[in-house]
């Protein structure tokens, strides 16, 4: 049962994938069956170690094409053990909803990201979400459960504000809110219950054979009651102006060339003062040197 929707988040055979707090693989696997270059992280080393089994097996059966890559490991999302620009795609689904520091885990995928790269990420919708929290405790107060629930517009904000810009949202897995809403009801580890047995069933029969009818129900709930809001977004390239001035502009203007647009500004006018500043003496000539000094500071901070 796949969360992220990839009509909408296509892959590139070779693609550097990271599906981050990968869980049981279900996102890991599929980019893996599209030709990816995978790597499945998350910090439950009994999930890793079934990932790991299940990778080995779909290489065994030769479910994955020539040239894809699998590697499940265990690690931290707040520090991640890559470089900088390490992945093209990074998939988070279904995780920060756990994380306190949800800002301190965009920030970690945002710099191992490429500039140009592609992000998914995936949270209980808010609306099914305040339900189960309604009708049950238990649904998130246990250990490492669902700290938070995101709107829509605040998952978008602390996205944009960690340097990513969002191009699709959408919602998914209709049929499974009310599910889950039997599960609070009834009590989260009450299977027994025949509401609860009953639907299960249909989601079973739904996953493995996917019919028409519940296809297009599902269609149809998804904009109400979609259990997951998805959200892609892309991490920007440096914008090609800057990258190019420095080496355009070297020659004539070198200090101020190699500046940010704000500093150029600070540069031309301690440029100036410092021409009327030789026409009015020495008094004047070293207020434009104390005004060159702080340009230059200002230069160095806006570059960092």
């Amino acid at each position: 049962m796949l969360t992220v929707d990839f009509s909408r988040f296509p892959l590139a055979p070779g693609d550097r994938v990271l599906d981050l707090g990968c869980g049981a693989g279900r996102h890991a696997f599929e980019c893996y069956r599209r030709g990816a270059q995978v790597v499945a992280l998350d910090q439950n080393s009994d999930e890793i170690r079934e990932v790991a089994k299940w990778f080995a097996a779909m290489e065994e059966a030769g479910e994955a094409p020539a040239g894809a890559s699998a590697t499940a490991m265990e690690g931290d999302a707040l520090n991640l053990p890559f470089p900088d620009d390490s992945f093209d795609v990074v998939i988070i689904s279904e995780v920060m909803e756990h994380i306190p520091d949800d800002k301190g885990v965009l920030a970690e995928m945002v710099r191992v990201l490429r500039p140009g790269g592609r992000i998914a990420v995936t949270v209980p919708r808010y609306g099914p979400e305040k339900v189960c929290w309604a009708l049950s405790d238990a649904y998130h107060e246990v250990e490492g459960g669902h700290i938070r629930i995101y709107r829509g517009d605040e998952l978008l904000g602390k996205m944009r504000e960690a340097g990513l810009e969002p191009y699709g949202t959408h919602h998914a897995h209709g049929l499974h809110s009310p599910y889950w809403w039997l599960k609070c009801a009834f009590g989260v580890d009450n299977d027994k219950a025949l509401p609860v047995q009953a639907y299960h069933k249909l989601l079973v029969w739904d996953i493995m054979k996917k019919p028409l009818a519940t296809r297009l129900a599902e269609r149809a709930l998804n904009p109400v009651i979609g259990k997951s809001f998805v959200v892609y977004a892309t991490k920007p390239h440096l914008p090609e102006a800057d990258a190019a001035e420095p080496a355009a502009t070297a020659e004539s203007e070198p200090a101020e060339a190699a500046a940010p647009a704000p500093a150029r500004k600070a540069a031309r006018s301690t440029t100036s003062g410092a021409k009327a500043g030789a026409k009015s003496g020495a008094k004047k000539t070293e207020g434009a040197t104390t005004a060159a000094k702080s340009a230059a500071k200002n230069s160095a901070g806006a570059a960092k």
